[in-house]
C-alpha cells in the first residue's frame, strides 16, 4: 500500500521502517501492560540499530570497490564490538571480553577464510562484508547465550561442584557436566532453525536471491550453505568461549572463585 503513495526508494524504505518501528512500539506497551517492562531497552534498540543500520549502509556504499583486506579488516573490528556485546550477557564471570573475543575469533574467524579460500565466500566487498558480518553476529549470539547459561549453571551448582573438588576431581571435571549444557542450550537455536529450513521459514539470503533473479534451486542449495555455515561457527565459537571460561572461574589453587548465588 505505502508503494502506492511513496515512489521514491528512500522514501520508501524510511516510511516502511517507521511501519516497523511502530509494531515494535505497539508490542513494547502490550508488554508493559502485562507489567514487562522494556521500554527504556526497546527504544534504545530501535533507535540505535536504526542510526547503526543506515550508517552502516552508507559507509558501504563508499568501500564496496575497495580491496579484500578492507573486507577482513571491517570484519575483524565487528568481531571486536560483538565481542563487547556478548560480554555483558556473562553477568559475573571474570574476563568475559577477552573469552568472548577468543571465541568468536576462532569460531567465526576460521569459518570465514576457509571459505573465502574454498570459493563458497566471494572476496569483492560486496559479499564478503554482508555475509561475514551475519556470521559474526550469530557467533556473538551463540558465545552470549553459552556464557549467560555457563553462568546460571555454574551459580547454580556450587555446592556439587566443591564437593567434587573436596573429593579430588580435577576443575574442568568438576564443571563439565555444566558446560556442556552451556555449549547445548547455545546449538539449540541454530539446530531448531536448521532443521526447520524451508518448511517454517525462508530465510533473507535466499528471499534477497530469488528476488534478484537466481534460480530458486540455485538460491536454496545456497542458503542450506549459508545455515550450515552458521552452526558450525556457532558450535565452535560456544565451545571455545565456554571452554576458555573455565580457566577464568577457578583460582590458581583451584579453588572456584565464582560467588555464590544470593538467596
Amino acid at each position: 500500500m505505502l508503494s502506492q503513495f511513496i515512489h521514491d526508494p528512500i522514501y520508501l524504505a524510511a516510511a516502511q521502517a517507521l511501519v516497523a518501528g511502530g509494531l515494535a512500539l505497539v508490542m513494547m506497551v502490550i508488554a508493559a501492560w502485562q507489567g514487562i517492562r522494556l521500554e527504556k531497552e526497546i527504544v534504545i534498540a530501535l533507535l540505535r540499530g536504526l542510526v547503526q543500520v543506515v550508517a552502516v549502509g552508507s559507509v558501504l556504499l563508499l568501500i564496496f570497490d575497495g580491496p579484500t583486506a578492507l573486507g577482513f579488516l571491517i570484519l575483524a573490528g565487528m568481531m571486536l564490538l560483538a565481542a563487547k556485546t556478548a560480554e555483558k550477557r556473562a553477568g559475573d564471570l571474570p574476563g568475559a571480553f577477552r573469552v568472548s573475543f577468543w571465541g568468536i575469533l576462532i569460531g567465526a574467524g576460521s569459518v570465514i577464510i576457509l571459505m573465502t579460500l574454498a570459493g563458497v565466500i566471494d572476496t569483492k566487498l560486496t559479499a564478503l562484508i554482508p555475509i561475514g558480518s551475519m556470521i559474526v553476529a550469530n557467533s556473538m549470539n551463540s558465545v552470549g547465550l553459552a556464557l549467560d547459561r555457563f553462568e546460571g549453571e555454574i551459580k547454580a551448582h556450587i555446592g556439587h561442584i566443591e564437593t567434587a573438588l573436596a573429593l579430588g576431581a580435577d576443575p574442568k571435571t568438576s564443571v563439565r557436566p555444566y558446560t556442556q549444557a552451556a555449549i547445548k542450550a547455545s546449538l539449540i537455536p541454530r539446530i531448531d532453525s536448521l532443521r526447520s529450513l524451508g518448511i517454517v521459514w525462508i530465510p533473507g539470503v535466499m528471499t534477497g536471491m530469488l528476488l534478484g533473479g537466481s534460480q530458486p534451486v540455485e538460491a536454496a542449495l545456497y542458503q542450506f550453505v549459508i545455515m550450515a555455515m552458521i552452526l558450525t561457527i556457532s558450535g565452535l565459537a560456544s565451545l571455545v568461549s565456554a571452554l576458555l571460561m573455565v580457566g577464568q572461574i577457578f583460582t590458581p589453587a583451584d579453588q572456584l572463585a565464582l560467588g555464590r548465588r544470593e538467596e
